[in-house]
């Protein structure tokens, strides 16, 4: 079932976006009780044009602690930082956000690609995201309980979007919760509700294109297919567009850059989704009570269309 949402102060102003979309997620638990993620956009790290976050992992929430669990992660960390250096990254500060996941700040002008590539050879590591304002948050348990395991209070930002999960096709884990990251494009990121019936003819067609997935998840190939087309010049409405065009299935997704945030249904616009906009503001959610969580006045909401893609910009 899932449940998906977004936000967008469309005037680029700061809000305390970590608690507004934890009160959205947390009104939609009972759609997906497994694992939550946010997306989240605050200001652009450092004023040179190189300064990137990456959030990474390095086990999950379940994995068996055995004897040398402690160990094995103090040893794949370091050669995380020792592989960002090798790479000509200077790495500014590194935050331990739980035992297994971390948030590492750096300047690096190189190729983005390579460095996820490097930093995910390590065994067990996985990169959640990597960019100047996005930072992926996502773990097992309800919102609540990830906003409170990763200091979400303190996060203010211009937009977000976020995710609440039932596993029904994939693990429960972290590398099968959303958001998605668009590998290796910076800064886009996707949550998706439905289900891709062409998942696996586009998940060999990107892994020939040099696209590589952390999990079996179908919402995956959306934000890689977003990553290649936009790597090839397009913007995120086109891609977007073409995506109607090119992804079969039942679907709804929302997909957002450093500036932008989109929303695309399929032709049959089964899953449901609605929609919030004000001179300020733009909410959606898969139900209307998420949208309420945030908005403490009376509120009109409509449904987009089938085939339909818009996208606003803050």
């Amino acid at each position: 079932m899932c449940g998906i949402a977004g936000i967008i102060y469309r005037d680029g102003s700061q809000h305390p976006i970590g608690d507004e979309m934890t009160r959205m997620l947390q009104s939609m638990k009972h759609r997906g009780p497994d694992s939550t993620g946010y997306a989240l956009y605050g200001a652009e790290n450092g004023d040179n044009g190189n300064s990137l976050v990456m959030r990474y992992k390095l086990a999950d929430a379940n994995t068996p602690r055995d004897f040398d669990f402690e160990e094995r992660l103090r040893r794949h960390r370091t050669e995380v930082e020792t592989r960002l250096a090798a790479l000509g990254a200077d790495v500014q500060e590194v935050e331990e956000e739980t035992p297994y996941a971390f948030r590492v700040s750096f300047d690096y002008d190189g190729d983005l690609k390579l460095l996820a590539d490097f930093v995910e050879d390590i065994p067990e590591a996985e990169v959640l995201s990597l960019g100047r304002s996005l930072e992926i948050i996502k773990d097992l348990g309800d919102a609540a309980s990830v906003h409170d395991q990763y200091g979400l209070s303190s996060f203010n930002g211009t937009h977000a979007i976020g995710h609440v999960r039932m596993a029904t096709e994939s693990e429960v884990d972290i590398a099968g919760a959303h958001p998605y990251w668009a590998y290796p494009y910076s800064d886009v990121a996707v949550v998706h509700n439905g289900q891709l019936t062409n998942y696996f003819m586009w998940r060999r067609r990107l892994e020939r294109a040099g696209r590589r997935f952390m999990s079996e998840c179908d919402s995956e190939i959306i934000a890689v297919y977003l990553a290649e087309e936009m790597t090839n010049g397009a913007t995120l409405e086109e891609a977007m567009d073409k995506s109607l065009d090119e992804l079969d299935g039942v679907f709804t997704y929302i997909a957002v850059t450093k500036d932008e945030l989109g929303v695309a249904k399929d032709e049959l616009a089964a899953k449901p989704l609605v929609l919030y906009e004000s001179e300020d503001l733009v909410a959606l959610a898969s139900e209307e009570i998420a949208i309420r969580a945030i908005v403490d006045h009376e509120i009109e909401t409509y449904d987009p269309y089938e085939r339909e893609v818009l996208v606003w910009q803050r």
